[in-house]
């Protein structure tokens, strides 16, 4: 990953974590108005997970220079993910979900550079766990 992409990441990341619970709230909104199937890949209340979600946004965003020691958590929660129903399509959805919050939280914050930067960091984050889903599957 480039060292920028990873700057720029870490600091826009830094701008939401202080409001983590409501990011996560527009999240879960943004991704199940993307698809509303994945609403049974859930709990009904979404306290826990809205937090679960940020502690590991949080994890992987602020361990983003150090790959090697990131990388294998990440594989784990794809691993993890396979029991709970997700498929590789959801990928996708939930890249587009995160970019979406992320452009309402931002703001005129989420520049084309930053929205670049979360990109290339969800592809190589999403990346990991989609082969380590691949590998659990076998």
């Amino acid at each position: 990953m480039d060292p920028q992409h990873i700057e720029l990441v870490q600091a826009s990341f830094a701008k939401v974590a202080p409001v983590a619970d409501k990011a996560a709230m527009i999240f879960y909104d943004e991704l199940f108005e993307r698809d509303s199937s994945l609403q049974s890949l859930f709990p009904s209340d979404l306290t826990e997970q809205r937090r679960k979600l940020m502690t590991m946004l949080g994890v992987a965003v602020n361990g983003l220079a150090d790959w090697q020691i990131v990388r294998p958590i990440v594989a784990s929660l794809g691993a993890k993910h396979v029991g709970y129903g997700v498929q590789p399509q959801h990928y996708a959805t939930v890249g587009a979900a995160l970019l979406a919050t992320l452009g309402k939280g931002l703001g005129p914050d989420f520049t084309p550079e930053v929205e670049a930067a979360w990109t290339e960091v969800y592809a190589a984050l999403s990346g990991e766990m989609q082969r380590a889903a691949a590998t659990a599957a076998i």
